[in-house]
């Protein structure tokens, strides 16, 4: 399983053809991650407790390192597949969920985009209600990590 997931995200790194352009221009209304004021949740998964908001799991890049820079919008088609997930206020949070390690840095476009323990969080645009299958994936340079309560990688 964790091979075929590599395959897809090679695939989506390497931009196969024009099927996926047309598979970034066609993302689903519901995968934004622009919502006024989100709400982090923990959520059961089959990785464990993972940090997520409206059921969708919670990712960060490896790319980023440790700063609290999101260094996908440098990256040709990273933030289509990728999107920031951004605020107007801070967060709320559900229960688990340290309010202390939630943070935000400032994107170009001038959206604040939310970070916990350092690490701006992004959500996948097509990913699945309660899906874990993009966490580890290596796309646009870098692992893609879901993340503990305690604000840890999940591989």
């Amino acid at each position: 399983m964790r091979s075929a997931k590599r395959l897809l995200a090679l695939g989506l790194t390497l931009g196969a053809g024009a099927g996926a352009i047309a598979a970034v221009a066609v993302a689903p209304a519901t995968a934004g991650s622009t919502a006024t004021t989100p709400t982090i949740k923990l959520m059961s998964t089959s990785s464990g407790k993972l940090l997520s908001v409206g059921g969708f799991v919670l990712y960060r890049f490896s790319h980023d390192g440790s700063g609290s820079k999101n260094t996908c919008v440098k990256i040709q088609g990273c933030a289509k597949a990728w999107p920031a997930l951004t605020t107007v206020n801070k967060p709320h949070t559900g229960p688990g969920v340290n309010r202390a390690l939630l943070g935000t840095t400032k994107l170009p476009s001038g959206k604040k985009q939310v970070t916990y323990a350092g690490h701006p969080l992004y959500r996948y645009a097509f990913e699945t209600k309660g899906s874990t299958a993009y966490v580890g994936v290596f796309a646009s340079g870098g692992y893609w990590y879901g993340v503990k309560a305690s604000g840890a990688a999940v591989k």
